[in-house]
């Protein structure tokens, strides 16, 4: 495979899906916004030091989700999407292999949009931090108070190794399956992704009583954390052990999983034209 055909791939992704990065930076404005009006209204209150970083989770948590609904209809819709608007005979046409094409479409929601989620809420919380001292100086109190007790050596690390391990790594299959079905539907290709996976569950409900599917996707989904206790301040970072969560059977096997689906996308892709 070639890196410089990959890496203009990307940037041609990038070109043509510019709702990647304008969705989660206008959410990010929208919540600065509503963050000054109250900084405006009000002093922190730093007698309450636990409460101090729940705005800047909160509005870190609010840029992931919008994140992670992106990489779900980008997924879907980026090998769907050049068969439906027929521009799949033009790209087919230029000297880049179908696995490249899928490898780089995979690449966005593996590698950009973790990167850029902590770029944007990186800004958005130093941002923050700057206007709730100025408010304090406004107030006639003094930041410094803020800074000592506010945890952002612990957030903006914790926020990577998060974006890196669950967004990144622990998402791969899913992004993998839904690249599969937007290369394989004809139509529809949202139910085709959500409906097999629901009627899986269903059926193992109703046959043998038991929801170990269902288990498996919410864990999935949710990172693999859901069965453990986060560290205090951090309520959904999940524990800072890098060498238990590459030690987790689960990765690999959802990257084997992920193989699996990327190795259909790049043979649909390269079987099936423009519906």
């Amino acid at each position: 495979m070639n890196t410089q055909s990959l890496y203009w791939s990307v940037r041609r992704e990038l070109w043509e899906n510019r709702g990647i990065y304008i969705a989660p930076a206008a959410v990010a404005a929208v919540a600065l916004f509503a963050f000054l009006i109250g900084a405006l209204a009000k002093a922190p209150q730093l007698h309450d030091q636990s409460g101090l970083d729940k705005p800047y989770n909160f509005v870190s948590l609010l840029i992931m989700g919008t994140t992670f609904l992106v990489s779900i209809f980008y997924c879907l819709d980026a090998l769907y999407g050049e068969r439906r608007d027929r521009s799949l005979l033009f790209w087919k046409s230029l000297p880049v292999s179908d696995t490249t094409a899928v490898l780089s479409k995979m690449a966005i929601p593996l590698v950009v949009l973790p990167l850029l989620t902590f770029a944007i809420t990186f800004a958005a919380q130093l941002l923050m931090l700057m206007m709730q001292s100025a408010a304090l100086v406004l107030h006639g109190r003094s930041p410094a108070e803020l800074w000592a007790h506010l945890p952002v050596i612990d957030m903006w690390p914790m926020l990577l190794y998060h974006l890196v391990t669950v967004h990144a790594l622990y998402y791969a299959p899913i992004f993998a399956w839904l690249l599969f079905v937007g290369a394989w539907a004809r139509r529809l290709p949202f139910l085709w992704a959500f409906l097999p996976l629901a009627a899986i569950g269903i059926v193992e409900k109703m046959v043998f009583g038991t929801s170990h599917f269902g288990h498996m996707l919410g864990s999935r989904i949710a990172g693999g954390m859901d069965g453990g206790t986060p560290p205090a301040g951090h309520p959904l970072w999940g524990h800072f052990m890098p060498g238990s969560f590459l030690l987790d059977p689960g990765l690999w096997i959802g990257f084997a999983v992920a193989a699996v689906f990327l190795a259909g996308a790049v043979r649909l892709r390269r079987a099936r034209g423009p519906i």
